[in-house]
């Protein structure tokens, strides 16, 4: 009796680029898995996604931008940490095709960053304000790390990209770029702050993993600063993800 196919997925808007349908489809091959395939499903608006539940057996999905968020009213349920943060990466979807959204951002975030803080890092500014900078934020918290978003609109952010003068980046010694801007191919781009205030007491993280090393990362890297990109982050989530599927 032939195995029953399992589909698994990334929603999302304009993901083409996205990492996690190659992650998956090597760690099925290595892991012998002929039953299982992992699709990219680009929505075009998130009130797509309920046409392709209906249309679809699947059995897990991530989530990744702009639907970490909006994603929440369609699910059926939340785990607590997911609740607590305010947004989605991860769908776990039962065998009566309820929904269930997780969140392993955080997880893949504290993995990465943790060997670097020392007792100095005790503040953190986060660059944007989407779904993955309340996971940044949730993470931040865990290891008693004071944090402030920064947005191009006050009423998302506790400040905006103009209030970042020398002596806020001086004093917070973690800078974090949660948003799109330097993701292949817009590589030359990267988000407007005072670099020339970061220093060898800066860790400098990028969410982004395509490419390497951002502009943001070679700027901060120019003043000293210890630079992350986004892939542990990356691969981490998706192993937590791989767990929640298969609990």
């Amino acid at each position: 009796m032939p195995l029953e196919k399992k589909i698994y997925g990334l929603i999302g808007k304009n993901i083409s680029y996205s990492f996690s349908k190659k992650y998956f489809s090597k760690k099925f091959i290595k892991l012998e898995l002929k039953n299982c395939t992992y699709e990219n499903f680009d929505l075009l608006k998130i009130n797509e996604f309920k046409t392709l539940i209906k249309r679809n057996i699947l059995s897990g999905l991530n989530v990744t931008i702009p639907y970490k968020e909006t994603i929440i009213p369609l699910l059926d349920s939340l785990d607590i940490e997911a609740e607590k943060i305010g947004a989605v990466n991860t769908i776990k979807i039962d065998s009566n095709n309820r929904l269930r959204g997780f969140n392993t951002d955080y997880l893949g975030f504290l993995e990465s960053i943790k060997k670097h803080i020392k007792k100095k890092h005790k503040k953190a500014i986060i660059l944007g304000s989407g779904g993955a900078s309340k996971a940044i934020v949730h993470a931040l918290e865990k290891i008693n790390i004071s944090s402030s978003i920064v947005s191009r609109n006050n009423k998302k952010g506790d400040l905006k990209y103009q209030d970042l003068d020398s002596e806020i980046v001086e004093s917070n010694h973690i800078i974090i770029n949660c948003t799109p801007l330097g993701t292949f191919p817009n590589v030359n781009e990267c988000p407007d702050i005072p670099y020339k205030n970061i220093s060898e007491r800066h860790i400098c993280f990028d969410l982004i993993y395509n490419p390497n090393e951002t502009k943001f990362l070679r700027n901060c890297k120019k003043r000293k600063a210890t630079v992350i990109n986004g892939m542990k982050m990356l691969e981490i989530q998706a192993e937590e993800s791989w767990k929640i599927w298969n609990l």
